[in-house]
C-alpha cells in the first residue's frame, strides 16, 4: 500500500528522487583528468560514490567518500545546487508559497460566495441596499461581516451555532480531510480527528484565555495557548484568514531574500578573503580560491560542511575573518535562523510605526502593515515553522549559547597539554579555532582540527552534541504547534501521580454511569513504550495549559517520541555496519573500531558532516567502508534530515480549510471542559 500523501511523504519523495538524478548526472559527468599533483592518476568516481555524495549534499550531511577537489568542476557545480536544494530553508520557501496559493484560492472562493449571497439578499430585499465593496479577496477578508441580516426582525443566531436535539447521542462529525497534506505522519495521531463533545459548553467569564479584540471585536473568541483561536464565528474565521494571508504573504518574500542575500555577501566576501589573502591551499588542490570561498560560504550557511580543499578547514586555521564569517553564516542558517528572522521582522514592526514612515508612506499603508506584522509576531506558528513567539525563541537561543559554550570550554579544557594537536599552531590562534569548532560540530560539519587527535573524551562529548544536534529546534517547533496536544498522541508513562488520580476518576465516572471519556481506545503498537493512553485526561491540561508544569509535560512527551524515533535506527545501521565491514575490523581494529563507526553514523544522522576520516586519505571515514555499508549510511543520512521536519498536523504548512478550522474549534471544547 502506497504511504499517504502529506506533508512528511512529499519531503521524502523530494529528497529521494532528487538525489538519484543527482546521483546520476554526477556519475554521467566523469570527465578523467589528474585529481591532485600528489596523486597524479586518472580518477573516475563509481555510481555507488556518486549516490553517496548527491545524498551527502542534499541532506546537508557534508561526509564525503572521494576528495571533492577530484571532481571536475561541473560535478562540483552539480554540489554546490545539491546543497542549496536541499536546505530547510528553501523547502519552507516552497511550502509557504504553496500556501499562499492557496490561501489565494480559498478566499477567491469565499468572496464568490458572500457576493452570491449578497446578490440573493438584494433580490429578496431591494430596498436594503449595503453599499458595494472594492478590491480583491485580501481586503474584503478584513472587512467586518455584512450587517444586512440585523435589519430584519426576530431572533438571529451566530453562523456557527449548532443545534442539538434533547436527551439524543452526539456522533463524531465527519469531517473532510486535506487533500494535500493529510493528518497522519511523524507524531500525529492514527485517527484524523477526535470525538466531539456532547455539548459546547459556557464560556467563563474568569477564563484564562487571551482576547481577540486586538485583531477584530468577537463576543465569544477567546485565544488560547500556542495561538489557537477559539470560539470564532465564520465571518470572524474568514477575517483571521485574511490576516494569515497577508502574513504568510509578507514571508513569501521575506524568507527568498534572507536566503538569497545571506548566501550572495557571504559567497563575495568569503571567495575575494580567499582569492587575495590565502590562495595557495586552493591552488595546491588545483582550484580557483574565488571558487573555494564561495563554495565553503555557501556550504556553512546551508550547514554541510563540504569543503573543496582536502584540508577542510584546517587550512584556514589562522584566518579571523573566514572563520568568524562563516560562523555567523552557520548560525544564520539553522540553529539561530528563527532567532534572525523574528529579529527582522521586529525590527521591521518597528520601523512601520515610526512616525516618519507613516508620512513618506502614508498612514493607511503603515497601519496595514503595522497589523500585519503584530500578527506575524505574536502568532508565528500559524504562518511558518521557523518563526516561534518570542517565549520560544528566548529558549533556543538559550539553548544555542549553552550548548555552544559547554563545546567550546571543553575544546579548550580537554586539549590542553594536547601537543599533536597544537604542534605548530600559536595560542592566540586557538580559542577562534576553539569557537569554531563549537559551532560546527552541532551542525555546520566543518573541521578547523584534526578530529581524530582530538581526546576522546571530547570525541565522546561532539558524538552526543550531534545526536542532540536537532533538539532545540525541533522541540521548540514541535512545543509551539498550533495542534500540539493533537500532534503529540498520548504515551503510557505520563505522570504517576496523575495518571493515579486520572485512573482513580475514570473508576468513579464508570461506576456512576457517566460517559465523559473524551478519547479513543488506546491502539496497538509494536513498543510499548509507545502505548497510547486510553483517554485524553492524561493529555489536555486545564486553563489551555498556561502552568510550567503541564508545558514540562508537553517536552517531556516530545522527547520520548523524538528519543524513540532516533535511536533504534542508529543502533540498527551500526548492526549491520558492523556486520559488513568485520573484516576491516579485524584486519585493523584500531582505525576500523566500534568509536568510529558510532562516531560516523550519529554524524550522518544528525546531517552534521564531521569524521574522525582515515590515516591514508583525506576524505570521510565511509569512504573506506564497503559498497553495502555506504548504501546503508545513504539511508541513515536520509532519515536523520526528516528528523527536524514538523508533524504532518502543524498549522504552518496545512493548507487553509474548514476541516483545520473545526479541529481548532473541537480542542477549544476540550481544553474548556477541563478547565
Amino acid at each position: 500500500l502506497l504511504p499517504p500523501v502529506n506533508f512528511i511523504t512529499l519531503h521524502y519523495a523530494y529528497f529521494i528522487f532528487t538525489s538519484l538524478a543527482l546521483a546520476l548526472i554526477l556519475w554521467g559527468s566523469n570527465t578523467p583528468r589528474p585529481a591532485t599533483p600528489t596523486q597524479g592518476k586518472m580518477v573516475h568516481v563509481r555510481f555507488i560514490d556518486a549516490l553517496f555524495l548527491a545524498v551527502s549534499a542534499m541532506t546537508e550531511a557534508g561526509l564525503n567518500t572521494v576528495n571533492l577537489s577530484e571532481l571536475n568542476t561541473f560535478q562540483q557545480i552539480l554540489l554546490f545546487l545539491g546543497i542549496m536544494l536541499g536546505s530547510a530553508i528553501w523547502v519552507s520557501i516552497f511550502v509557504v508559497h504553496v500556501r499562499r496559493a492557496a490561501f489565494q484560492k480559498k478566499l477567491a472562493v469565499l468572496v464568490a460566495m458572500r457576493q452570491e449571497r449578497r446578490g440573493r439578499s438584494l433580490q429578496r430585499l431591494p430596498s436594503l441596499t449595503p453599499p458595494e465593496r472594492s478590491g480583491g479577496p485580501e481586503m474584503n477578508m478584513a472587512d467586518p461581516p455584512s450587517p444586512d441580516r440585523g435589519h430584519l426582525p426576530g431572533i438571529t443566531f451566530r453562523d456557527d451555532t449548532r443545534f442539538v436535539r434533547a436527551n439524543s447521542p452526539v456522533h463524531p462529525s465527519h469531517r473532510r480531510r486535506s487533500s494535500l497534506f493529510s493528518m497522519d505522519g511523524v507524531g500525529a495521531r492514527p485517527g484524523s480527528s477526535l470525538p466531539a463533545l456532547s455539548s459546547s459548553g459556557s464560556r467563563k467569564p474568569n477564563s484564562k484565555y487571551g482576547e481577540v479584540s486586538a485583531y477584530f471585536a468577537s463576543a465569544a473568541g477567546r485565544i488560547a495557548r500556542n495561538s489557537q483561536f477559539h470560539g470564532l464565528s465564520e465571518a470572524e474565521r474568514e477575517e483571521l484568514g485574511g490576516y494569515e494571508y497577508r502574513a504568510v504573504s509578507l514571508l513569501a518574500w521575506l524568507v527568498p531574500l534572507y536566503f538569497v542575500s545571506w548566501q550572495l555577501f557571504g559567497a563575495l566576501g568569503c571567495g575575494a578573503w580567499i582569492a587575495y589573502n590565502n590562495p595557495s591551499s586552493a591552488r595546491t588542490n588545483g582550484l580557483n580560491p574565488f571558487w573555494v570561498g564561495a563554495f565553503n560560504a555557501i556550504s556553512a550557511f546551508n550547514n554541510s560542511g563540504m569543503s573543496l580543499v582536502d584540508a577542510n578547514m584546517t587550512a584556514y586555521q589562522r584566518s579571523y575573518y573566514l572563520l568568524i564569517t562563516m560562523s555567523w553564516l552557520i548560525l544564520a542558517g539553522n540553529t539561530c535562523y528563527p532567532v534572525f528572522l523574528r529579529l527582522i521582522v521586529w525590527c521591521m514592526w518597528r520601523a512601520v510605526r515610526a512616525d516618519r514612515c507613516r508620512r513618506v508612506a502614508g498612514a493607511q499603508w503603515a497601519a496595514r502593515q503595522e497589523k500585519t506584522l503584530r500578527f506575524l509576531l505574536d502568532h508565528p506558528r500559524r504562518c511558518y515553522t521557523n518563526l516561534f513567539p518570542a517565549r520560544h525563541t528566548w529558549f533556543l537561543l538559550n539553548s544555542v549559547l549553552t550548548l555552544n559554550g559547554i563545546d567550546w570550554a571543553a575544546f579548550e579544557i580537554l586539549n590542553l597539554g594536547n601537543h599533536a594537536l597544537y604542534a605548530g599552531l600559536p595560542e592566540r590562534y586557538r580559542v577562534i579555532d576553539g569557537l569554531f569548532q563549537a559551532f560546527a560540530v552541532r551542525s555546520g560539519g566543518f573541521y578547523v582540527v584534526t578530529i581524530a587527535d582530538l581526546r576522546i573524551a571530547l570525541q565522546v562529548l561532539y558524538v552526543v552534541m550531534m545526536y542532540i544536534s536537532a533538539y532545540p529546534v525541533v522541540i521548540t517547533m514541535r512545543n509551539s504547534n498550533v495542534y500540539e496536544e493533537r500532534s503529540l498522541g498520548l504515551y503510557a508513562e505520563d505522570l504517576e501521580s496523575d495518571e493515579d488520580d486520572d485512573r482513580e476518576g475514570e473508576n468513579s465516572r464508570a461506576e456512576k454511569g457517566k460517559s465523559s471519556t473524551l478519547g479513543t481506545a488506546a491502539t496497538t503498537s509494536p513498543f510499548p513504550f509507545l502505548k497510547r493512553a486510553a483517554t485524553l485526561g492524561h493529555h489536555f491540561v486545564s486553563g489551555g495549559a498556561h502552568t510550567g508544569e503541564s508545558n514540562g509535560t508537553f517536552v517531556r512527551h516530545q522527547l520520548r517520541a523524538q528519543l524513540a524515533h532516533d535511536a533504534w535506527w542508529i543502533v540498527l545501521a551500526l548492526f549491520l555496519i558492523m556486520i559488513i565491514e568485520s573484516s576491516h575490523f579485524n584486519a585493523n581494529p584500531v582505525v576500523y573500531s566500534v568509536f568510529n563507526f558510532i562516531f560516523e553514523i550519529v554524524s550522518a544522522y544528525g546531517c552534521v558532516g564531521i569524521s574522525v576520516g582515515v590515516p591514508w586519505a583525506a576524505y570521510s571515514f565511509s569512504g573506506s567502508w564497503q559498497t553495502l555499508s555506504k548504501l546503508i549510511l545513504c539511508a541513515v543520512m536520509l532519515r536523520g534530515r526528516h528528523r527536524g521536519l514538523p508533524v504532518a498536523i502543524d498549522k504552518a504548512i496545512l493548507l487553509p480549510g474548514e476541516a483545520n478550522w473545526m479541529q481548532e474549534e473541537e480542542d477549544g471544547r476540550i481544553r474548556e471542559s477541563r478547565t
